[in-house]
């Protein structure tokens, strides 16, 4: 029976497992979306939703609290700077999990971590992204020509 038992262990003993957290938090706070397990995505939302709420706070001592469990500085920069005041007028609920199918391997049930209201800027990256990988193809393609061209047009099969 697990009366009394709450929180996640995570099959991890307690110092991997505060490791495993810590970098969920930074890694959800820095790129606003995370593919986790969907257990890991549960277990890291209460520490998420404190480290905005530390950002909203603003104070000094937040910022140290805050800065004692992000791993790295540029993030907690991030966190105050932009992912705090976005959640101004709003308490609690700052993130979403959505499920998004199961693991090829092992079958584990995998999900999204995201944080609410940052659709525009991961839009933004996805079409700097795919513009990118457009640019690529159209380098290659261009050199697949040039190189054609110096062999004397054989049909490609």
């Amino acid at each position: 029976m697990r009366h009394r038992n709450a929180g996640f262990k995570l099959g991890r003993n307690t110092s991997h497992r505060r490791a495993l957290l810590r970098n969920l938090v930074t890694s959800v706070l820095e790129q606003d979306r995370v593919e986790t397990t969907v257990t890991k995505a549960k277990a890291v939302r209460p520490l998420v939703e404190k480290m905005i709420t530390l950002g909203k706070r603003g104070d000094v001592h937040a910022r140290r609290q805050a800065a004692a469990y992000i791993m790295t500085p540029e993030v907690v920069t991030r966190l105050f700077a932009t992912v705090a005041p976005r959640y101004g007028d709003r308490n609690g609920g700052y993130l979403r999990i959505v499920r998004t199918g199961f693991r090829k391997g092992d079958g584990g049930e995998k999900a999204f971590i995201e944080l609410l209201g940052a659709e525009a800027e991961l839009n933004a990256k996805r079409e700097k992204s795919e513009a990118t990988r457009a640019k690529r193809r159209e380098e290659i393609q261009k050199q697949l020509e040039t190189a054609n061209e110096g062999q004397g047009e054989e049909p490609a099969a």
